[in-house]
């Protein structure tokens, strides 16, 4: 059993290791979110090594920045979960100052039961209340945003992460309230570590297909006018709006829809806002069916003005289709299709001849 608990063990670094990879290549240049979910995973790993059969104790050598991260990680989970669910969050410096309290704690109580029993068992104790009490802070983030982020797969996700990570430290902590040893839940503990490991990479890696429908008006024909609907009866809040804005710019101004590999996690990243609240902008604000077809609006209103514009008749149709976006001219006829009831080149005929297309020939014209 140590010699199967030592290889899982082992398998939970390396997935944590990933899991770090992945955000501070992916998303640590466009959300804060992204460190400290990145010292989430360096915390589980730390936690994966601290707690093995055979690690050392009672030594203040090269162990005590192992058990200084696994012991600050209830702090750092807190943080995390602020931040996913709070995008108005924002770090300061006492925040540093709490996680150093609970490292100390954390250190002191692991390697001081040979030298000051006393202080251990105290600092212990310390450490376990205020495990728990970090844990249920972490838990009740979920409550500012539990509502839209269960309308998402992703979301789904999120909330089960927090529930579990928070679960996991409450009776990790109480265990050591109990005095129950460490070895008797190792097994266990990197079960669990390895769950949320894996959960964490399938939602970081795999973008969930959408099916929120559209609750908006879809009578409006294109991004402008999706811009204006909105399922609330007064209208957006200014908050809304203000993120509509952003997002406005950012698809028309710069033009992130031809972005190889969007997904709605990237662009909610760059709006640095959660994706959950994104999703419902996209969804009910601007009234598109999902993701999909939101970028493929702006991508194909590129294309449908490229390919009327008479300064670009030579231009190849692949070409046009992968300047917008698409990665491949199979997907791009299919989409142009069923948006338009004619081919790519169907439509670029027409727009020569100065037929009305699809009731945007005098807009293209204009370009």
């Amino acid at each position: 059993m140590t010699a199967l608990e030592l290889g899982l063990r082992g398998a939970v670094v390396a997935l944590f290791l990933v899991v770090c990879a992945v955000l501070l290549l992916r998303y640590a240049a466009v959300h804060r979110a992204a460190y400290l979910g990145a010292a989430m995973g360096v915390a589980g790993a730390a936690y994966a090594v601290s707690t093995a059969p055979f690690f050392p104790t009672s030594t203040f050598g090269w162990s005590s920045p192992f058990v200084a991260f696994a012991m600050g990680s209830p702090v750092i989970f807190w943080l995390w979960a602020r931040a996913m669910f709070d995008e108005r969050f924002t770090l300061r410096p006492w925040h540093a100052a709490v996680w150093t309290l609970l490292a100390v704690l954390g250190v002191v109580s692991h390697n001081c039961w040979t030298i000051w029993p006393d202080l251990a068992r105290t600092c212990g104790r310390v450490l376990a209340l205020a495990t728990i009490a970090f844990a249920g802070l972490g838990i009740a983030q979920i409550a500012k945003g539990w509502r839209i982020a269960v309308t998402t797969a992703r979301g789904r996700i999120l909330i089960a992460l927090v529930i579990g990570i928070g679960l996991q430290m409450t009776l990790a902590a109480m265990a050591g309230l109990a005095a129950i040893p460490t070895r008797s839940i190792g097994l266990s503990g990197a079960l669990g570590l390895g769950a949320f490991a894996l959960m964490s990479i399938w939602a970081m890696l795999f973008d969930p297909p959408e099916s929120q429908p559209a609750i908006a008006d879809a009578s409006s024909g294109g991004p402008a006018g999706r811009a204006s609907g909105s399922s609330e009866p007064n209208g957006p809040s200014p908050q809304d709006r203000a993120s509509l804005n952003r997002l406005n710019h950012l698809m028309t101004t710069e033009r992130a829809y031809r972005q190889e590999g969007l997904t709605i996690g990237l662009l909610a990243a760059r709006l640095g806002m959660p994706e959950y609240r994104l999703r419902t902008l996209i969804n009910d604000g601007l009234g598109h069916r999902n993701f999909n077809a939101f970028l493929n609006r702006y991508r194909l209103d590129e294309a449908k003005a490229a390919l009327a514009n008479a300064g670009q008749a030579e231009v190849p149709v692949l070409t046009i289709a992968l300047d917008a976006g698409f990665q491949s001219l199979a997907p791009f006829n299919r989409a142009f299709k069923a948006d338009t009831g004619l081919t790519p080149s169907e439509f670029r005929r027409r727009a020569a001849g100065g037929q009305n297309v699809d009731g945007n020939a005098e807009i293209f014209r204009s370009n």
